[in-house]
């Protein structure tokens, strides 16, 4: 199963990306969950058979993700379930953090992101009219990077690599949402946002606290 899973989630993601129609809309919410749903189960059958409270959070933070798709539709109660998906995920990398100067240091270009999105984001909302925004995504914007530096602090190549795959997915989405139009932004969204899941869920192997 451990191989057959990931050919699954590869194979139903790219169903979701490239041929599924947006209408119905049923039927497309349908196919974009798929892809979560074996996401989740890979993730569990990377556990240990003792499980440790990094993997319950780990698995908390893909189930609340996974709630997110398919909320996005009321977009700020779809940004709320991500939020706590990724203040889970947060909370395991903390968990699991192993101290490394290098690696400790990456917070200085991660805020540099934070600041220059939030820069370009945050006046956008506004424009749009969406003044009750902006609080919401400033601190998702805060969250999302204090979740990739956790990451990196782990040490964990999946759980790094996952993370920053993230980063892109969202940055993409909330510039395309509020800034200008990406083309084919939508592929870049899913193909990032499926990856990014898919290593988050496969480093749980490698994830323990005590």
């Amino acid at each position: 199963m451990r191989l057959i899973m990931p050919c699954l989630i590869l194979l139903t993601s790219a169903i979701y990306i490239f041929a599924i129609p947006d209408n119905p809309f049923a039927v497309k919410l349908l196919f974009k969950l798929i892809p979560m749903w074996l996401i989740i189960a890979y993730a569990c059958l990377q556990f240990p058979q003792k499980r440790k409270r990094s993997h319950w959070l780990l698995l908390s933070g893909l189930f609340f993700c996974m709630l997110g798709d398919g909320l996005l539709v009321w977009f700020i109660v779809g940004l709320a379930a991500f939020l706590i998906g990724h203040l889970f995920y947060l909370f395991t990398f903390v968990s699991v953090w192993r101290y490394s100067l290098l690696r400790l240091l990456t917070i200085i270009p991660l805020s540099l992101y934070g600041v220059l999105m939030a820069s370009r984001l945050l006046p956008a909302v506004k424009a749009g009219g969406d003044d009750a925004l902006v609080i919401p995504v400033l601190i998702y914007l805060i969250v999302i990077s204090l979740m990739c530096w956790a990451a990196i602090m782990t040490g964990n190549k999946l759980a790094m690599w996952g993370s920053i795959l993230f980063v892109i997915s969202d940055s993409v989405l909330a510039w395309n949402m509020f800034v200008s139009d990406i083309a084919h932004s939508s592929i870049y969204i899913m193909t990032t946002y499926y990856g990014a899941q898919f290593l988050i869920a496969r480093s749980a192997r490698n994830i323990a606290s005590p």
